[in-house]
């Protein structure tokens, strides 16, 4: 996010490259910094003549370079936006030339999703020199909730721990859904709230006691009835609670209780350093730890392995719900 606000902080004191190209498996980020340039280098007087958006599966380079070795109408500089750049990217090399010497009153900005440029090639080069290459990177899934504290801080809100984890669990990494919900929520819920999992589940249509957070919380307490009563909700309602995404969770739980058991230093500073989980939750993994031994761990994790292969349609006929019961039995017994 710094890197973000760095290139904000320039446009606003007037330092502005030819090219912006924005690259990367997370386009959260290239939609904003893109959306910020076609929103504020120009005024809107200037936009009419001296503003134009490109799609990469309609233009070819040849086009964008024509239209940006062209002069602006009235105005210091013109703006083009290039979105889906990502579909030029078998002839993207073609605009070696005119990175090495672009236009300097054209800003020419590539919004160029999940792919990204090669460092060793000439074109890479040139615009590392004579323009801006930012990559946005795809944030781990223990980054997320740090993300959405650090979002709704900005903008005078709070979040819970559990309401977080809620989201991140629902909606998984990908920061525009994520952003959308946040959207809503501030639009619901006064400033200087603090969003808890009640909100969440009023306002975004998350069960707050029947989720995948709530299964593992269930599984590692050894709870039977309660991890019973979680998966039956899930078979009465198969579309938000898909079973590839609970095996998944379940699975990311059971490796991080397998690195807990190997950690020298367990204070609790130490385990969710090593983790990648808030503080708030180290108490859960020492109580798991107690009903899983590392044998234990090992052995629900090869469970998991056989129950993800089934759920594939490998080697079995049953349904999701009860490939669910019978991975929940052998856990739990």
């Amino acid at each position: 996010m710094n890197e973000i606000r760095n290139i904000v902080s320039d446009i606003k004191k007037g330092n502005i490259k030819p090219i912006y190209f924005l690259m990367g498996d997370e386009p959260y980020y290239i939609d904003k910094i893109s959306d910020y340039i076609e929103e504020n280098i120009l005024d809107e007087g200037e936009k009419g003549f001296n503003q134009q958006v490109m799609y990469g599966r309609d233009a070819t380079i040849e086009d964008i370079v024509s239209s940006a070795k062209r002069y602006p109408m009235m105005a210091e500089r013109q703006v083009i936006i290039v979105k889906e750049a990502q579909d030029l990217s078998r002839n993207i090399e073609k605009l070696v030339a005119y990175a090495e010497n672009p236009q300097p009153t054209t800003v020419l900005v590539f919004n160029y999703k999940y792919k990204k440029l090669d460092k060793r090639k000439k074109l890479h080069k040139a615009i590392a020199k004579t323009g801006l290459i930012y990559e946005s990177k795809k944030l781990y899934e223990n980054q997320v909730s740090d993300w959405i504290r650090r979002v709704l801080s900005g903008k005078k809100y709070q979040i819970e721990p559990k309401a977080s984890q809620m989201l991140v669990e629902f909606l998984g990494t990908d920061l525009s859904k994520i952003s959308n919900e946040l959207d809503k929520l501030m639009l619901i819920l006064p400033k200087e709230s603090i969003i808890n999992d009640k909100d969440i589940e009023d306002n975004i249509g998350i069960s707050k006691d029947f989720n995948n957070f709530e299964l593992r919380k269930a599984v590692g307490e050894k709870d039977v009835v309660k991890a019973n009563r979680i998966i039956n909700y899930f078979a009465e309602n198969p579309k938000n609670n898909p079973l590839v995404m609970t095996i998944s969770l379940l699975n990311g739980y059971f490796t991080q209780l397998l690195c807990f058991h190997g950690l020298k230093d367990k204070s609790k500073s130490s385990v969710a350093k090593a983790l990648g989980v808030n503080p708030y939750f180290v108490d859960e993994y020492f109580s798991a730890s107690r009903n899983y031994p590392m044998r234990k761990v090992a052995q629900v994790i090869a469970f998991l392995r056989d129950a993800d292969v089934k759920s594939k349609g490998v080697g079995a006929s049953q349904s999701n719900q009860d490939i669910l019961k019978e991975l929940l039995f052998k856990i739990l017994h």
